[in-house]
């Protein structure tokens, strides 16, 4: 009987099997991205992973133990330099598998199996997907403050307005010198006028 023992043979012996997974191991660490079978990604997630999570710390004991499995020198440095750098700041789920259809000899199920953070066009989707809010009291009482702000300052400020022209009171207008000559002129105009001509 074979009670918990979930993994999945996929058709082949333990040598067979192992030195498979290593290669591709080897090829998703070089290309960042392969063509395979989902049973074959979905295996291959499983033994890649605990490979990257041992390349953040960069130490002989662990490239060692990453070339056990791996078996190539070119996989390793390039597993340490580069690969390491990019996911540093990543707590694990360093591969994303996309199904793409079934293959047309067998109807097998094919996908992808890519580095998650050496896919360009999947970060930009997501830089430039807009952050979920939520309506929440704090921001509307934020505003609220602010509004409240806003209309104290008006106040105050018409306060002072009004206080400034109320200390200032307004001086009589002068009037312009020739206005004040022509009235003085006009009194004396209109007396001649009233007075009867003398022969």
């Amino acid at each position: 009987m074979r009670h918990n023992k979930k993994f999945n043979h996929l058709s082949r012996k333990t040598a067979h099997r192992k030195s498979m997974l290593s290669n591709m191991a080897t090829s998703l660490i070089m290309h960042k991205r392969i063509f395979t079978t989902t049973a074959k990604a979905k295996a291959l997630r499983k033994e890649v992973e605990p490979i990257i999570t041992l390349s953040k710390e960069d130490t002989t004991a662990s490239r060692r133990l990453a070339f056990q499995y791996l078996q190539d020198k070119k996989a390793v440095s390039e597993l340490f330099q580069v690969i390491s750098q990019k996911v540093a700041d990543r707590p694990g789920g360093y591969t994303r598998i996309i199904k793409t259809g079934y293959r047309l000899g067998d109807n097998a199920q094919m996908c992808f199996i890519e580095l998650v953070d050496f896919n360009e066009n999947m970060l930009k989707t997501k830089v430039d997907k807009k952050a979920r809010t939520r309506r929440s009291s704090k921001k509307k009482s934020e505003e609220e403050s602010q509004a409240a702000e806003l209309k104290k300052e008006k106040a105050e400020s018409k306060a002072v307005e009004t206080k400034v022209e109320k200390a200032e009171p307004k001086a009589p207008e002068q009037e312009p010198a020739e206005q004040l000559s022509e009235k003085a002129a006009a009194p004396e105009q209109d007396k001649q006028a009233t007075e009867p001509k003398q022969e």
